[in-house]
């Protein structure tokens, strides 16, 4: 398959209502519902489009809370994105397996356990968290 850079492409735009970003949301889930026995054929998955379908269910369903506008919009301008370069084939396989398919939720710890292991992990802010 080859490569076609403008393939999926869309103009950026804004949903002028929620009304409008629920419609858009819900196109998104389609193609990428749509789109998951081609993914499994492009990237030699050993899993099944029905668990790809399920694990993409999982990630919208993630930010199903998300009611503020302006986070809608950045959530749908990177789930387009991620759509496009994961059928256009500019990932590697492992990134599928990292990012669709693995569970990012870890189990809960008491501080007691947090404590033993000699690190807090939830007291640690990421360098790019964007928080001071």
């Amino acid at each position: 398959m080859t490569t076609i850079p403008s393939r999926l492409a869309q103009m950026t735009r804004i949903s002028s209502s929620r009304a409008e970003a629920r419609l858009r949301v819900i196109d998104l889930y389609r193609a990428w519902v749509r789109a998951a026995p081609e993914i499994c054929t492009i990237y030699a998955l050993n899993v099944t489009p029905t668990y790809l379908r399920q694990s993409i269910r999982q990630k919208f369903e993630q930010n199903r809370h998300v009611t503020d506008q302006r986070a809608i919009e950045v959530l749908l301008l990177k789930g387009q994105q991620e759509l496009q370069e994961t059928l256009n084939c500019w990932k590697q396989p492992d990134h599928i397996y990292g990012i669709l398919l693995q569970n990012n939720q870890r189990p809960h710890r008491t501080f007691l356990q947090k404590f033993y292991e000699g690190r807090d992990e939830d007291a640690v802010l990421p360098a790019a968290s964007g928080t001071v």
